[in-house]
């Protein structure tokens, strides 16, 4: 779209809330629709192949890594919100709605996404343990929510900081 790399732009982060920033609202819905079908499409394969609930949870996990850690972008990728959410929502819709409810809600109150992100992915692996999915299961998203935290530590120390946009 004739806009610079966001990896080497604003943030430094090619996911959807600094391309909103460096290149507009257009550029960040192409960026958020793409990041989200990357998790929304190999769990929904799976699904559709009728593996078991584990793999399907393991197949969302590697499309998070996958997009997280890009071979082809010498492993410089997002930090994994969208297409987490889109794993999320397709293994399960209704946690995974839950989880973009509790998002937009930190989102909408305290004006920061990256808050939003960390609070929601901190809840997600207790969602999938009170409603009955398998300790197997919920380790994996427990896998998924760590890295998502992890790859926001830097927006972590800015919000103890006091400093996070």
């Amino acid at each position: 779209m004739g806009f610079a790399d966001p990896r080497n732009d604003g943030s430094n982060n090619p996911g959807a809330t600094n391309v909103l920033r460096i290149a507009g609202k257009k550029a960040a819905f192409l960026t958020l629709t793409g990041d989200s079908l990357k998790g929304l499409i190999p769990v929904l394969i799976a699904q559709w192949l009728a593996f078991s609930e584990l793999v399907v949870a393991l197949t969302g996990l590697c499309a998070f890594l996958g997009h997280c850690y890009p071979l082809f972008f010498r492993f410089r990728g997002g930090k994994g919100v969208a297409t987490s959410i889109a794993v999320a929502v397709s293994f399960n819709w209704m946690i995974g709605l839950a989880i973009i409810a509790i998002w937009l809600l930190f989102a909408k109150v305290f004006k920061i996404s990256s808050l939003a992100a960390i609070v929601a992915f901190g809840i997600l692996p207790l969602l999938l343990y009170w409603t009955g999915s398998s300790t197997s299961v919920t380790l994996v998203f427990c896998s998924i929510s760590t890295v998502l935290i992890w790859r926001h530590r830097s927006n972590i120390q800015r919000l103890l900081s006091g400093t996070e946009a």
